[in-house]
Protein backbone atom coordinates (compact mmCIF):
# COMPACT_ATOMS: atom_id res chain seq x y z
CA UNK A 1 0.00 0.00 0.00
CA UNK A 2 1.20 3.52 -0.73
CA UNK A 3 1.18 6.18 1.99
CA UNK A 4 1.80 9.90 1.49
CA UNK A 5 3.13 11.95 4.37
CA UNK A 6 3.04 15.76 4.21
CA UNK A 7 5.42 17.51 6.62
CA UNK A 8 5.42 21.29 7.07
CA UNK A 9 6.49 23.88 9.64
CA UNK A 10 4.08 24.44 12.52
CA UNK A 11 2.11 27.68 12.62
CA UNK A 12 4.31 30.43 14.00
CA UNK A 13 7.61 28.70 13.15
CA UNK A 14 9.95 30.65 10.88
CA UNK A 15 9.82 29.30 7.32
CA UNK A 16 12.75 30.85 5.40
CA UNK A 17 12.03 28.85 2.22
CA UNK A 18 8.41 29.97 2.27
CA UNK A 19 9.46 33.60 2.74
CA UNK A 20 11.94 33.36 -0.14
CA UNK A 21 9.24 31.99 -2.45
CA UNK A 22 6.76 34.63 -1.29
CA UNK A 23 9.29 37.39 -2.01
CA UNK A 24 10.13 36.01 -5.46
CA UNK A 25 6.57 35.60 -6.75
CA UNK A 26 5.82 39.32 -7.35
CA UNK A 27 9.06 39.68 -9.33
CA UNK A 28 7.70 36.98 -11.64
CA UNK A 29 4.38 38.75 -12.03
CA UNK A 30 2.37 36.79 -9.49
CA UNK A 31 0.54 39.17 -7.14
CA UNK A 32 -1.82 38.58 -4.25
CA UNK A 33 0.02 35.78 -2.46
CA UNK A 34 -0.20 36.50 1.26
CA UNK A 35 1.64 33.48 2.66
CA UNK A 36 3.74 30.56 1.44
CA UNK A 37 4.65 27.49 3.46
CA UNK A 38 7.18 25.05 2.05
CA UNK A 39 7.05 21.48 3.27
CA UNK A 40 8.01 18.10 1.98
CA UNK A 41 6.15 15.09 0.69
CA UNK A 42 7.33 11.60 1.61
CA UNK A 43 5.85 8.59 -0.17
CA UNK A 44 6.16 5.19 1.45
CA UNK A 45 5.33 1.77 0.05
CA UNK A 46 4.42 -0.28 3.12
CA UNK A 47 2.76 -3.59 3.86
CA UNK A 48 0.64 -2.05 6.62
CA UNK A 49 -0.08 1.50 7.74
CA UNK A 50 -0.06 0.48 11.42
CA UNK A 51 3.30 2.10 12.17
CA UNK A 52 3.19 5.13 9.87
CA UNK A 53 2.34 7.51 12.70
CA UNK A 54 5.31 6.24 14.73
CA UNK A 55 7.58 6.64 11.69
CA UNK A 56 6.45 10.25 11.36
CA UNK A 57 6.99 11.05 15.03
CA UNK A 58 10.39 9.35 15.28
CA UNK A 59 12.02 10.08 11.92
CA UNK A 60 10.06 11.85 9.19
CA UNK A 61 9.05 14.97 11.15
CA UNK A 62 10.55 16.98 13.97
CA UNK A 63 7.53 17.28 16.30
CA UNK A 64 9.00 20.35 17.99
CA UNK A 65 8.82 22.53 14.87
CA UNK A 66 6.88 20.51 12.30
CA UNK A 67 3.42 19.07 11.88
CA UNK A 68 2.48 16.20 9.62
CA UNK A 69 -0.48 14.47 8.13
CA UNK A 70 -0.62 11.24 6.22
CA UNK A 71 -3.01 9.30 4.06
CA UNK A 72 -3.21 5.94 2.36
CA UNK A 73 -3.42 6.51 -1.39
CA UNK A 74 -3.31 3.03 -2.81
Amino acid sequence: MKVRVLVRPKEGILDPQGEAVKSALPALGFEGVNAVHVGRLVELDVESADEVDAMCRRLLANPTIEEYEWEVVG
